[in-house]
């Protein structure tokens, strides 16, 4: 998941190459170089010409709407020493590939001195979980007596530095700068969060793995993929041999199975019911301060208690430990570091104060799944009403929107429909599929505010002591698009203010 920020992108940036590479090394670390035009001495990788530092490899990719080529100049200006892309550079030495972006996380990796060899790094992928998932792992790592860095879509977060997160999975050239900044940092370990674009567009390419976790796959991204196949296939890229040398699965759902039944490495299951599995819950309780269950493990059980909200949070907590086992870390460690994570940002996130007898979260549930796991979660905090507010993002899979509707209603009793982040669509037209799903299920009242902050008024004005009110969809994003306008919006902040507005004026 990726969380929008105002803030500069991550660059590729802080070279830490020792010496140098010429452009030989650079062609002979590369699939697919088909030629060599005159040399330089390498010292920094970036894939954007704005942030080319003196010394980098300029990666120029070609695009929907442009060539990085078209932007030698400013690379030049800015202290590119060479290029690599498709064809040759005009000004500047070149390496030429037949698929620039395969070639980023070798290349990337190459200039950086393989920072990943030098670390445990643990991947997480799959549809839903990938975050929190990263977060516990980090967590745990820490309790355990590592040193840690984190990758997600929320933040990039060495021992000593933090930056805001462009994407779910950086691009190679950050991705293999960010974890060399964490080797020289001194992290010891890294958790990373993979998606299905990084995997299909080579960004964790050259990257190894000391263990990969899987934790559930359903429908999301067919914008994207060409079917759920396609999508399944993608994920499963994360376990070749060559990438990993354990790997964690979830085999509750039929993609988990399908996937522990293939995979080419030391595979350890978890079930959140099936004693079958390596490692498995029972005695699940999820209540309003947290989530606690008892983990079966080779080693015993273990009492696990999470301050985490959702019962969905038991499959994040066993693919962290099932990939935490399968590396030796000790899981009693493990454990109490889960129970030190507070929350994790924009996940069921509550924003009230507790004074008003409303509990009001912001979360990241953009598909049926989440809300099929979340609601009925939320529904039982509730002695009142469960109030809704809901949108769809544009530019992304249509199929999902008049389910997303559909399934808000049939939990809930209020559902405020609104936009979210149109980017190019027409706002009506997505909201008009949400409002029919909703509207179809019949069982809720649905109220249409296309404008956010006043749906959000709305929402409070509903709400009532015993209450639970849900905003959904966005999580921590900070900004709101339509077409080519960016404005501040974060969730978290405006209901927090229309909450405090409310008790004010009441």
């Amino acid at each position: 998941m990726t969380c929008n920020s105002a803030s500069t992108p991550p660059t590729a940036h802080a070279s830490t190459a020792i010496g140098g590479h010429d452009l030989a090394d650079i062609a002979d670390a590369v699939p697919s170089a088909s030629a060599v035009y005159g040399d330089a001495v390498v010292t920094g990788v970036s894939d954007d010409s704005r942030t080319v530092e003196p010394g980098d490899l300029y990666l120029a990719f070609p695009g929907r709407h442009a060539h990085g080529l078209d932007f030698e100049l400013e690379a030049l200006a800015r202290g590119a020493v060479a290029i690599l892309s498709d064809r040759p550079a005009v000004s500047l030495p070149s390496v030429v590939v037949t698929n620039p972006r395969s070639c980023a996380g070798p290349a990337s990796a190459l200039v950086h001195r393989h920072p990943s060899k030098g670390m445990r790094v643990y991947g997480t992928t799959g549809t839903n979980g990938k975050t929190s998932t990263t977060y516990l792992l980090g967590a745990a790592l820490s309790a355990a007596g590592e040193t840690v860095g984190t990758i997600t879509g929320i933040s990039i977060a060495g021992p000593r530095t933090t930056r805001p997160a462009a994407r779910t999975t950086p691009e190679a050239a950050v991705l293999q700068q960010s974890l060399a900044s964490m080797r020289d940092e001194g992290a010891t370990s890294v958790a990373l969060e993979v998606s299905s674009h990084a995997l299909d567009q080579g960004r964790v390419d050259a990257t190894h793995f000391a263990a990969v976790g899987f934790t559930n796959l359903t429908r999301d991204h067919l914008d994207y993929h060409r079917s759920m196949d396609d999508y399944f296939a993608v994920k499963s890229r994360l376990f070749e041999p060559h990438r990993t040398e354990v790997a964690a699965i979830g085999v509750d759902g039929d993609y988990g199975r399908r996937l522990a039944s293939s995979v080419g490495v030391p595979c350890w299951t978890w079930s959140a019911s099936n004693p079958g599995a390596h490692i498995y819950a029972d005695r699940i309780r999820s209540g309003p301060t947290g989530t606690f269950f008892i983990a079966h493990t080779p080693d015993g059980p273990l009492d696990v208690r999470l301050r985490l909200l959702g019962p969905h949070q038991v499959d994040n907590a066993l693919t962290a430990l099932a990939m935490l086992a399968a590396t030796g870390v000790e899981l009693d460690a493990a454990v109490a570091g889960f129970e030190q994570l507070t929350h994790v940002p924009g996940r069921l996130e509550r924003v009230d104060d507790g004074r008003s007898g409303v509990v009001a979260l912001v979360d990241y549930m953009h598909n049926t799944d989440g809300q099929h796991r979340l609601l009925p979660y939320l529904r039982s905090l509730s002695t009142g009403k469960l109030i809704v507010v809901i949108g769809a993002t544009g530019d992304r899979d249509i199929g999902k929107r008049f389910p997303l509707g559909a399934t808000a209603a049939e939990y809930a009793d209020i559902v405020i429909v609104t936009d979210e982040s149109p980017f190019s669509e027409d706002a009506d037209t997505i909201r008009d599929a949400v409002v029919d799903g909703a509207v179809a299920a019949g069982s809720a009242t649905v109220i249409v505010e296309p404008d956010r902050r006043d749906a959000f008024e709305l929402a409070v004005e509903h709400a009532r002591h015993g209450d639970v009110l849900v905003v959904a969809g966005r999580g921590c994003d900070d900004h709101v698009v339509h077409g080519n306008r960016s404005a501040p919006f974060d969730d978290r902040v405006e209901l927090r203010a229309v909450l405090e507005n409310s008790a004010s004026t009441s």
